[in-house]
């Protein structure tokens, strides 16, 4: 299954509160933070959802 570096570029201060959770679920919770995660259909809804704050790249 093919996996995602997603990064936070974007700070989560003044953002839609349902975003500020999605990315929570993601695990980031500070600027600058990096997680992997494998894609799912529910990952890339996330992604389509907070992609404005977020940096993806393929591992």
């Amino acid at each position: 299954m093919e996996e995602v570096l997603v990064t936070q570029e974007k700070s989560s201060i003044g953002i839609i509160p349902m975003h500020k959770k999605t990315l929570i679920a993601l695990g980031l919770k500070k600027k600058g933070q990096t997680r992997k995660h494998k894609v799912t259909p529910q990952l890339k809804g996330m992604l389509r959802q907070v992609g404005y704050l977020l940096k993806v790249d393929k591992v």
